[in-house]
């Protein structure tokens, strides 16, 4: 074989050697791909900025959030009168009478003895105009059985009222079943009665019923906790809880209780107090509030000098 065969062999070899690297690559074409790709030179990253709310967008989300104001009386204040009443027969229906006659409608009205005998405290709660308020006060005083009459309405009060629920923890499905309503009248179709049509399949197992009766006494256990209040009282289908608060406390707590179903509600109407100064006992004191009154001379009736 001459030199010149002999070096066309080797070349021919060579091609077939590079052809099979490029088919199968090697470690070493992929050290050689991943510095290519390290010399590459990318733009520049953008950064994900937040976007920031704007004044008007803040001022639109507070003005969207802020509830509307409860002024369903144009004109008319809510008051709150504490009569100091005689403990005798007919005094509720006299106080109650006046105000009818002047167009109040009484909203709450709490009448009980005090601890002094024959003297009983009687608060009342209705709205009004400041006028008609002023002459039905007088009016009041008039009467022979009221010792006096208390206008409580622009005064630091501390109000509570006492209320009694029935909730079910059985479920919405099956409030048509416990109310007493639905025994009066075979006829009348109920929307939950339509509900129970369709969850009736999946909750016939008694494991499921039972696990979701628990789980709504659990509910209520725990938004009666939030409350400050107390369950006093448990049965297989119902609750009741007990909880003393200020009327938009209680009126808030009903409306959470009503998805589950209330039977009963029982509320006792606000009782009033008024809240007490608190005097700073570490601010600089006057001569006569130490000394004594039978001791204290009066400057002005000092010679002078």
């Amino acid at each position: 074989m001459s030199n010149q065969q002999a070096f066309s062999a080797a070349q021919k070899q060579q091609q077939e050697a590079q052809q099979k690297t490029k088919q199968q690559p090697s470690a070493t074409s992929a050290m050689s791909f991943k510095k290519h790709i390290r010399q590459r030179r990318f733009g520049p990253v953008v950064p994900i900025v937040p976007i920031a709310p704007t004044v008007e967008d803040a001022v639109t989300n507070i003005l969207y959030n802020t509830p509307p104001s409860n002024a369903q009386y144009p004109g008319e204040t809510r008051h709150v009168l504490n009569c100091l009443v005689q403990n005798e027969p007919g005094v509720l229906s006299r106080v109650s009478g006046i105000l009818a006659a002047r167009g109040f409608n009484i909203e709450s009205l709490v009448v009980a003895n005090t601890e002094v005998e024959n003297l009983s405290r009687m608060t009342i709660v209705f709205k009004g105009k400041n006028v008609q308020i002023e002459q039905a006060r007088r009016q009041l005083e008039d009467l022979v059985p009221v010792w006096a009459v208390l206008d409580y309405t622009k005064t630091k009060l501390i109000e509570r009222e006492l209320l009694l629920i029935k909730v079910s923890i059985l479920g919405p499905e099956h409030l048509h079943e416990q109310l007493p309503t639905a025994k009066l009248d075979n006829e009348v179709e109920y929307e939950d009665e339509n509900i129970s049509r369709y969850e009736k399949q999946a909750m016939d197992a008694p494991a499921d019923t039972l696990r979701q009766t628990f789980s709504h006494l659990r509910a209520l256990t725990e938004l009666t906790r939030l409350f400050e209040g107390k369950i006093v009282d448990v049965s297989s289908d119902s609750v009741i809880i007990e909880l003393c608060a200020k009327s938009s406390r209680l009126l808030s707590f009903i409306k959470l209780c009503k998805p589950f179903g209330i039977l009963e509600a029982s509320r006792t109407g606000i009782m009033a107090m008024p809240r007490s100064p608190v005097h700073d006992h570490y601010e600089p004191q006057t001569e006569h509030s130490y000394e004594d009154d039978s001791d204290y001379v009066d400057p002005s009736t000092l010679p002078p000098g």
